[in-house]
């Protein structure tokens, strides 16, 4: 995957022209993280372009950006479980410190993580494993973006 649809990501996602995307959400894009090696890695965007903190948005968009981060979170629990006997659980972070536009990571974590990981931020894995090919999103992936795309439209089925 490459191009300069990394360079505006949510406009890409509005034009249909990043391939990312696992499904449109009420208040943006649900996407598979570039690097893999916490399989099932996934992100919110938000829809509206220029959008940079959650308190940037109406209160109405606001809790619907919060209820689509549960969505996606629980959808990549959902299929983590249900591929990888050892998933542990999924943290959701709203961090803002990198990309300048309002998103949301959903980290699953594992029962296999190293011990002087498994319980401590993402953020404190080297830095190789967030450059090295191994992990990057590729076909490799497409079983896991099928299932989590599935259990986002099973999630919202349930409404």
């Amino acid at each position: 995957m490459t191009g300069d649809w990394r360079m505006d990501r949510i406009g890409a996602s509005l034009r249909g022209e990043n391939p990312t995307v696992l499904r449109r959400l009420e208040s943006g894009f649900a996407v598979m993280g570039d690097v893999q090696f916490l399989p099932g890695y996934s992100v919110l965007l938000v829809d509206e372009p220029g959008v940079q903190r959650l308190s940037d948005l109406p209160r109405a968009k606001r809790l619907s950006f919060l209820s689509d981060m549960d969505r996606l979170g629980e959808a990549v629990e959902r299929a983590c479980r249900r591929l990888d006997p050892d998933f542990r659980r999924v943290n959701l972070e709203i961090l803002g410190n990198t990309d300048p536009f309002l998103h949301a990571h959903v980290w699953p974590r594992f029962e296999w993580e190293p011990a002087e990981l498994v319980g401590r931020p993402v953020w404190l894995y080297p830095r190789e494993r967030w450059s090295d090919e191994r992990f990057r999103l590729g076909p490799q992936h497409d079983v896991l973006r099928d299932a989590i795309g599935s259990e986002v439209d099973r999630l919202r089925s349930m409404d």
